[in-house]
């Protein structure tokens, strides 16, 4: 497959409006402008776009829901893209804005145009300041250039663009929290319904789509539904950006279709670090349940991996090796995780923290069967219970932990007068922490 939203990305100064107009830039604004607004999300949905944040809930369906009226409705619809790029092991979104903003723009001006929006927001995490940059800088040569501002190349299409730089917290990936956020509250998330598209920022219909799923927009608009079902599998079509990290020959970024497996991503990546064999992976961050080696071959689409008891999620490939104790990396999320609880909840509050101290007593050996029993116990009471999905993601590598490394757990306890610990040799262990 030729990459589409990399394809550039390695040119000299790719995130230039000069540059980006070399590529076909912003001419499936000008396609989508010479159809109505509801043949731009007719031709979305026919397209089969997912979602790239986390869910995978189709694109068009998702704008469809958006109280659809004359072009001059009286109700004010908003366009929030979803840039907090949060969950451990995800960096995808921020090099394509740093690489290519305007891939970015131009997909948040077709989909303001389709939803019948006037205002957009792009929030961002504001600890990456040079994307931060990056991006208004790139937004403001949109503005000169006439495709953000009134009359957008010419049309009756007025679109607003506003870069709004978060203080950085995991629970304001959650979309109603980050409505809170943008508004200027403590970012929690919301009682649903009602849901975005009805009552969203400021009480108006909105919609939410993350970086990436309105990155994809424009070159659907510019070659068509058939030519992006042509990528990926009928149920998950498309390409998408898969983020390498952990114990990989060449991590990074790796652009394919939906559908490859982790074996064939492994071999374009080198592979496992020299000298060292595959233990245990995350299809989609930490908050996915783990995988292991005997999933090598599992598609990575959302039919496949939730097949295979996880989810694809936001695509974040964490490569661990046989060197890594499974019960210190569940312990490092687990500690994550208690940290960013927004405290709204009984179950994330009180939950989180006490995996936390159960899980540091696991990796200290300090613990027995009734501390297992106990750690199983509170993850059951978090998983499904919590206000929003933090309670499942903080739940879900210890439930796949203990399913695929029970016996690691076991090894940790005391035992024959020796002290706990991890079992694996610390002259060999690699230090995760």
């Amino acid at each position: 497959m030729i990459p589409v939203l990399s394809r550039h990305w390695s040119q000299e100064q790719s995130w230039t409006l000069e540059s980006y107009r070399r590529h076909d830039g912003y001419r499936g604004l000008r396609a989508a402008l010479d159809m109505s607004p509801d043949q731009v999300i007719e031709l979305v949905k026919a397209s089969g776009l997912r979602g790239r944040g986390g869910a995978g809930f189709p694109v068009g369906t998702k704008w469809s829901f958006i109280p659809q009226g004359a072009d001059d409705t009286s109700e004010a619809h908003y366009l929030v893209v979803n840039a907090d790029e949060s969950e451990p092991g995800t960096c995808k979104d921020m090099p394509l804005m740093l690489a290519s903003p305007h891939t970015l723009i131009e997909g948040i001006v077709i989909a303001a145009y389709a939803i019948r929006a006037r205002h957009a927001f792009i929030y961002i995490r504001g600890e990456v300041a040079s994307v931060v940059r990056r991006l208004r800088a790139a937004v403001a040569e949109a503005y000169d250039a006439g495709l953000l501002g009134r009359s957008i190349l010419g049309s009756a299409l007025d679109l607003e663009l506003v870069v709004h730089a978060g203080a950085g917290a995991y629970i304001c990936g959650e979309e109603t929290a980050l409505l809170e956020s943008l508004e200027g509250r403590r970012g929690q998330p919301r009682l649903r319904p009602p849901f975005p598209a009805v009552a969203g920022l400021y009480a108006s219909p909105t919609v939410v789509n993350n970086v990436e799923s309105i990155a994809s927009v424009p070159s659907i608009l510019l070659n068509g539904s058939d030519w992006f079902r042509s990528m990926g599998t009928p149920a998950s079509p498309g390409f998408t950006l898969y983020s390498l990290s952990g114990h990989v020959t060449r991590p990074g970024q790796y652009e394919a279709p939906l559908g490859i497996t982790l074996r064939e991503l492994l071999e374009r990546a080198g592979g496992v670090r020299a000298g060292h064999t595959l233990k245990f992976w995350t299809p989609g961050g930490s908050s996915t349940p783990i995988l292991t080696a005997e999933h090598l071959d599992v598609p990575l689409d959302y039919e496949h991996v939730a097949e295979a008891g996880s989810m694809l999620g936001t695509k974040a490939l964490q490569i661990f090796d046989e060197t890594v104790c499974v019960v210190r990396a569940v312990a490092r999320w687990t500690e994550f995780y208690a940290h960013e609880s927004c405290g709204k909840c009984t179950p994330c509050r009180e939950g989180t923290y006490w995996l936390r101290q159960l899980m540091e007593r696991l990796e200290n050996g300090d613990a027995d069967d009734d501390d297992l029993t106990t750690l199983f116990e509170i993850t059951d009471s978090v998983v499904g219970k919590s206000f929003c999905a933090l309670g499942d993601a903080a739940g879900s590598p210890i439930f796949s932990s203990l399913e695929y490394f029970r016996d690691e757990y076991l090894a940790h306890f005391p035992g024959d007068g020796r002290p706990g610990g991890c079992p694996l040799d610390p002259a060999k262990a690699t230090a995760w922490s």
